[in-house]
């Protein structure tokens, strides 16, 4: 599906089905250097079982128009503008670490749109490796490689996963090489120089979930759970030997946390 915001067309995949904007929505929001396609499994589960699915790709990312979108507080004014064109007065949101972010920030400023919030992988403030972020500014094949390394738990790495026969760490760096030039910079820096976690948690006032991975190591479990602690009424899930990415390294559980927060259409 595409919608036009700002004057440019903005991709969002709509799990194989029809979107109808009359359902309650769900709207997914992926991370650094990725695209819609990182929701495969909770997008078509949603879609099928009553809900109106929007997994959008950000300015400059997969099948959208550019350019990036360089703040945090930027990005969550345009997510916003694609609830506009898509027809939608609210949606629950869905956002995994930088789309985290974007989320989070978005439903503290129009808490008028957003009924629920699920973050995933989402500490702040969430700062990036000097080394990693000077790579991804030179465009240096390094940032790609210590992303992917970075991001997939140990147990995915070496297959121990309940996709068997799927190599992971060669499809995460498919997606990242797939990224334009200064896209990774771009999203690495918007995390790096957002401010504004603190005061647009204690802001929130619709309910959250925040999804953890055990084994993390860019957004460690110890400080999603300080951030998590300064959400009123957050519900916390952890998922045991996962890393960052944990709706490809445990698909399922993802799902089933999802599923079990958000209400299930009437």
């Amino acid at each position: 599906m595409e919608l036009t915001v700002e004057g440019r067309k903005v991709f969002a995949a709509t799990g194989g089905k029809a979107f109808d904007p009359s359902l309650p929505a769900i709207v997914f929001v992926h991370g650094a250097a990725a695209d819609h396609t990182v929701w495969k499994l909770q997008t078509r589960y949603f879609a099928w079982h009553g809900r109106g699915v929007l997994a959008i790709d950000m300015p400059g990312h997969g099948r959208s128009d550019g350019p990036c979108v360089p703040t945090i507080e930027g990005l969550a004014d345009w997510l916003i503008a694609v609830l506009d064109a898509a027809g939608l007065a609210r949606a629950a949101l869905v956002g995994h670490s930088v789309g985290s972010l974007v989320t989070l920030e978005a439903a503290a400023r129009y808490p008028d749109r957003v009924e629920d919030l699920a973050l995933l992988g989402c500490a702040f403030p969430m700062r990036v490796n000097d080394e990693l972020l000077d790579a991804a500014r030179d465009n240096d094949a390094l940032a790609n490689q210590l992303t992917n390394a970075w991001g997939y738990g140990r147990a995915a790495q070496r297959g121990r996963h309940t996709m068997p026969g799927l190599w992971m760490l060669k499809g995460g760096m498919r997606l990242l090489e797939d990224a334009g030039d200064g896209v990774l910079y771009n999203d690495m820096n918007a995390c790096h120089i957002y401010e504004g976690g603190e005061r647009a948690a204690r802001a929130l006032s619709c309910r959250t979930l925040s999804i953890m991975g055990e084994k993390d190591i860019m957004t460690p479990l110890k400080q999603a759970r300080k951030t998590a602690a300064q959400i009123d009424g957050v519900r916390e899930v952890v998922i045991p030997a996962a890393g960052h990415i944990m709706m490809d390294e445990a698909p399922d559980k993802t799902l089933d946390a999802l599923r079990d927060f958000l209400p299930q259409p009437t």
